[in-house]
């Protein structure tokens, strides 16, 4: 995934989704195309999963981007020793008052950044399930909605496997993309070492000159044009055809669901409207194909022994679904 070409003058909504990503990349180097994926989770009010190895800025990229935002953000450290009362919240029995009185946990916010969810038992993972499908707690059968906006940001390791617990299928699906971050290439890797040279500070984002440069009623503009893109239908059987395509892959045991469908479909509007497109083009799909469907297929065992990835065939799919003219 590549930043998107604008094509005409940005509105008032979708200059302040650029300005965003213009301050996001002044502490975060080399790294456009994870920030542009951030930007279309917000629009279309969707969970990222952000996967990298060790030392490629994944925390620091949901911080810079909480700090860019007018909004309420918190961090969770998943550990082995967390419990799903700790994320959600849990009753409290308030010996004052001898009455149990609940005490929101940190999800209540607009933007929850999960540090290595891997980390944590399926117990905890799973208390996330209703919070990022539902936008709720429920707690002794009283529910208890979250604020608006209320977005998940995960980061996991790739490469470390002693003492992780892999997401569950039902869990992927719920994230509406997933965006890999790669090592950065020679000139960024310089960039970063001149700018720590300098003086940047990573755990002081405002002294290196990040500032809020957008808010929720921003975010709430912006995602009401990003629905008013407009889809033809020969793309929309596009669409249908690239997921179905996946489930009658023979390397994967798992293709894209209905709901993998839906989120290509969104993740696709929020790119053309982020080049200031009223529509969607088949190139717009192909943008984003690959981060918004990559964790909902499930190579064969056999083929994974090969070294054949979910991005492996997702560019083979796209290279053999017809492309509408």
């Amino acid at each position: 995934m590549t930043g998107p070409v604008t094509t005409t003058a940005p509105s008032g909504a979708r200059a302040a989704l650029h300005r965003l990503r213009a301050e996001v990349a002044k502490a975060v180097v080399g790294q456009d195309a994870v920030i542009t994926g951030l930007v279309i989770a917000l629009l279309c009010r969707g969970h990222v999963l952000l996967e990298g190895v060790p030392g490629v800025a994944k925390t620091l990229l949901v911080r810079t981007l909480a700090t860019a935002l007018d909004l309420d953000s918190k961090r969770v450290q998943f550990t082995p020793d967390l419990m799903p009362g700790d994320v959600t919240g849990s009753l409290i029995f308030d010996q004052r008052t001898a009455a149990f009185t609940f005490r929101e946990g940190p999800v209540f916010t607009n933007l929850l950044l999960a540090d290595e969810i891997n980390r944590t038992p399926p117990k905890t993972q799973s208390a996330l399930l209703e919070v990022m499908e539902e936008r709720q707690v429920t707690v002794e059968g009283a529910r208890r909605p979250l604020p608006e906006p209320f977005i998940v940001a995960a980061t996991q390791n790739p490469v470390e496997y002693e003492g992780t617990y892999p997401l569950p299928e039902a869990q992927l699906d719920r994230f509406l993309l997933k965006l890999t971050v790669p090592l950065p290439e020679r000139e960024a890797e310089l960039g970063v070492l001149r700018a720590h040279h300098a003086g940047f500070d990573p755990r002081d984002l405002r002294a290196a000159g990040v500032r809020p440069v957008a808010d929720a009623a921003d975010l709430a503009a912006a995602s009401a044009e990003a629905r008013a893109v407009f889809v033809a239908e020969p793309v929309l059987a596009y669409m249908v055809d690239l997921c179905r395509a996946t489930r009658a892959a023979p390397a994967l045991e798992l293709g894209a669901s209905p709901r993998g469908a839906t989120a290509l479909l969104n993740t696709a509007k929020a790119w053309a409207w982020l080049a200031g497109r009223d529509h969607v083009t088949p190139d717009d799909v192909k943008a984003v194909a690959r981060p918004t469907l990559r964790h909902r297929l499930r190579p064969r065992p056999e083929v994974e022994l090969e070294g054949l990835t979910a991005d492996a065939v997702l560019d083979s799919v796209l290279a053999t679904v017809p492309t509408p003219r």
